[in-house]
């Protein structure tokens, strides 16, 4: 994965962005290795999906999500599987693949 810094991605508000597998961090942003697992496990979830499919599905379970209580962002299946798995660093060495369907 590769890092950008970048004053204009991620827009302000948000500290990081992973676009096609490249994060682009804004300036000053501490990456920690929390920070950093999160990311690897979305840009896994990227490739096994062949990058455009996982944004077009991103972005429907996001609009579903929206129409249900609870934070919609947070519900979404990827960020389920990355906020889970983010404290342990030997997930994405033993991650199976399509691993986000569990959290649907």
């Amino acid at each position: 994965m590769k890092i950008v810094r970048s004053r204009w991605l991620p827009f302000k508000g948000f500290t990081a962005i992973n676009l096609m597998g490249v994060l682009f961090v804004r300036p000053g942003v501490y990456l920690s290795e929390r920070l950093l697992r999160h990311e690897r496990i979305h840009t896994a979830q990227m490739r096994e999906m062949l990058f455009l499919p996982f944004y077009i599905f991103y972005l429907i379970e996001w609009m579903v999500r929206l129409l249900r209580r609870g934070n919609a962002y947070r519900s979404i299946s990827f960020e389920r599987e990355a906020y889970d798995n983010e404290h342990d660093a030997g997930y994405i060495d033993r991650r199976p693949h399509f691993a986000w369907r569990h959290y649907l």
